[in-house]
């Protein structure tokens, strides 16, 4: 009894801890790049919506928001993301860096500001080399000016430099857990402005931004894995913008030849259809010959009975215009075959044989009177004339 009791429960344990191993899930995005955890487009659009650069650091690294989904050290929480800035004239070269370490730090994208002698201000966001590929830039265009235009060109205005850094960071910055890239896209879609409108370009319109930039790099990440650029992840594009196109000229492919396996599919199916409706009609010719037949046969022959009644003989003889003809077999298409079925009844119903009776029933045999040999020219004409007289209805009739 005991040792039953220790197998039901080795049982009940081993059942136990197959349920726990089926409930655990680990979701891992499948043809990922690490530019997919920050998009620039909403870069570009929570910059337009900042009243300055340290307003625009924290709305970064908002974590309501959660406008970037970062881990580059796989600590398995998202990276802070600290903005400094270098002031040129008026140029204005702003940087936003990944804290790693101690003093490490990666770029991960810069926001360009130049204003011209008219007044005009240009803005474009330009991805890392190292994170995006080569010259990927969006140039946003929004729909009201910026507060922040305001705060640059003021005669006391100082370059913003944030203050954090590693695991020294503001209050209200609390670290997630990094999610699954289509979590990501999901989330970070809500807060793009779509009243903007966000061009993607090529080139540079600010050579002095990037000259400003070569001094000002940080690239701690890209020296400690120089394997894991852009241009190494990514062997057959040169920006995420290729990326983003040969990803979807890749579903595209897929979603055609899943309908191409369905054409194949449906037109397998197209000629057992073609057999049965061509089987069909020959089922249908067949009954039209069975109905066909029987009619045909009961018209074949006809014989007429005349009976002397002076003479006292039977005589049978075949008209002239019934002759005996055969039955014709033909292949009728299928709405023809229903009209053969229905006048089939009408055909069996009409007679076809005609029998005519001059005599009664019991002079059927010949008698032995002498008559017969004393008159045999009289007896052949008027049978003569019966037989021309019945040839003539036959052609009546």
């Amino acid at each position: 009894m005991k040792t039953k009791i220790t197998l039901f429960a080795l049982f009940a344990s081993l059942f136990a801890s197959q349920i726990q191993a089926q409930d655990i899930t680990t979701v891992r995005a499948n043809n990922s790049d690490i530019s997919d955890n920050l998009d620039l487009k909403a870069v570009a659009s929570i910059f337009g919506e900042s009243e300055d650069l340290a307003d625009f650091e924290r709305r970064l690294n908002d974590p309501k928001i959660q406008i970037s989904n970062l881990d580059l050290n796989n600590d398995n929480q998202v990276d802070y993301l600290r903005v400094i800035e270098t002031v040129e004239n008026n140029t204005h070269l702003i940087i936003i860096q990944s804290v790693l370490e101690k003093d490490v730090f990666q770029d991960i994208a810069t926001v360009e500001v130049e204003r011209d002698s008219n007044n005009n201000v240009q803005v474009q966001v330009v991805g890392d080399v190292y994170m995006y590929g080569s010259n990927y830039i969006y140039e946003p265009v929004y729909v009201s000016r910026p507060v922040i235009y305001t705060t640059f060109w003021t005669n006391y205005y100082r370059p913003y430099y944030s203050p954090y850094y590693y695991s020294y960071y503001p209050t209200y910055f609390v670290a997630w857990n990094p999610y699954p890239v289509y979590r990501y896209r999901r989330n970070v879609h809500v807060h793009i402005n779509v009243n903007n409108n966000y061009n993607y370009v090529n080139t540079r319109r600010s050579s002095r931004a990037e000259s400003m930039y070569r001094s000002q790099r940080a690239d701690g990440y890209a020296r400690q894995y120089p394997n894991r650029s852009f241009a190494q992840r990514n062997n057959n594009v040169t920006n995420r913008q290729e990326l983003v196109q040969a990803r979807n000229q890749g579903s595209n492919a897929v979603r055609s030849n899943g309908s191409t396996r369905n054409t194949a599919v449906s037109g397998s199916r197209t000629p057992e259809n073609n057999v049965r409706n061509t089987s069909s009609p020959t089922r249908n010719t067949s009954n039209s010959v069975r109905t066909t037949t029987p009619s045909t046969t009961n018209t074949a022959v006809r014989s007429t009975t005349r009976a002397n009644a002076s003479e006292g003989v039977t005589r049978t003889q075949s008209s002239p215009a019934v002759r005996s003809t055969p039955a014709r077999t033909e292949a009728t298409p299928t709405r023809n075959a229903s009209s053969t079925r229905a006048e089939a009844p009408q055909r069996a119903a009409t007679p076809q044989v005609q029998t005519r009776t001059e005599a009664p029933t019991n002079v059927s045999r010949p008698s032995s009177s002498p008559q017969r040999s004393s008159a045999p020219q009289q007896s052949q004409r008027s049978n003569g004339g019966e037989s021309r007289g019945n040839s003539g209805g036959g052609r009546r009739g």
